[in-house]
């Protein structure tokens, strides 16, 4: 029985799907179901219940998951006593800032080594929860991650700016009455990709009085030229990002009324060092 075969079991376990195990674990699929039914033939029983729609666990499964996990735990627990500590496996959110390079010097300070993990809001949380990441950043994420019984600590908020073509003559009003952008279509991430967002963006343009007209989102690059040079149009950026952002013919102006987004971190045991470091940053 090798370490890497119950690590395949484990990942195959959470995920319920041989795609997604081989995924996570940045190989091959036919590696996962080989590697399985090694150790399947080594125990002696079917770990794993396969079909062309589903996969589930055998009762055996089920038993000999936890103490794959435990094995798993106590491998790591091992490598650290002489290795030292593991790399904290960090979930990171767009638009920090300074906050994430003063956040990862305050870790060194404090002797802690970290992973930067880079993944969408709900695949940040979930990976939480599988332990695949030791904790995440998440904006706005309060409601979904108390929905999957995560711990969650709210660590600052951010403010956010509007961003409009520096010619237009709203860019002159600092701040700028959001009523007032009615008339210009709004660029703004669909609601999937960014829920917290968006519902705030949507909500204050309602309660302003108006439902903004919509036009596409782009990456970054792209969204900067086609405010500084194409017909006028209007977004927002975290005050923070902004701050970094190099963007001649762009206008950074805070709203009114006031946007901000609560940032969370949703941890597991064990972590909180990094707690204390981003409210140190805060």
């Amino acid at each position: 029985m090798e370490l890497r075969q119950l690590h395949y079991f484990v990942t195959l376990a959470e995920e319920l799907h041989f795609g997604r195990a081989a995924a996570r674990l940045h190989i091959v699929q036919p590696a996962v179901s080989q590697q399985l039914r090694r150790l399947e033939a080594e125990l002696g029983v079917r770990l794993v219940d396969r079909s062309t729609r589903r996969v589930a666990l055998t009762a055996a499964g089920q038993r000999f998951l936890p103490e794959a996990r435990a094995v798993l735990a106590a491998a790591e627990r091992a490598r650290a006593a002489v290795a030292g500590p593991a790399p904290l496996r960090l979930g990171t959110s767009t638009g920090l800032g300074e906050r994430l390079p003063r956040l990862l010097a305050e870790l060194e300070r404090r002797g802690r080594p970290v992973e930067l993990v880079r993944i969408p809001g709900a695949g940040r949380l979930r990976q939480v929860a599988t332990g695949a990441l030791d904790a995440a950043l998440i904006r706005g994420g309060a409601a979904s991650a108390r929905a999957g019984g995560l711990r969650l600590e709210r660590v600052w908020t951010d403010a956010l700016v509007i961003a409009l073509p520096a010619a237009h003559p709203l860019a002159a009003s600092s701040p700028v009455p959001l009523a007032r952008l009615a008339a210009l279509p709004l660029r703004l991430p669909a609601r999937e990709t960014n829920p917290p967002l968006a519902d705030l963006v949507l909500d204050a343009c309602r309660d302003a009085g108006f439902e903004p007209r919509r036009a596409p989102a782009l990456e970054e690059q792209d969204m900067l030229a086609a405010l500084a040079g194409g017909p006028p149009t209007w977004t927002v950026y975290y005050a923070a990002q902004a701050e970094l952002v190099a963007a001649p013919g762009v206008a950074f102006r805070p709203p009114e009324p006031a946007l901000s987004m609560p940032t969370f971190l949703a941890l597991r045991p064990g972590v909180d060092d990094l707690l204390a470091a981003c409210r140190a940053v805060a």
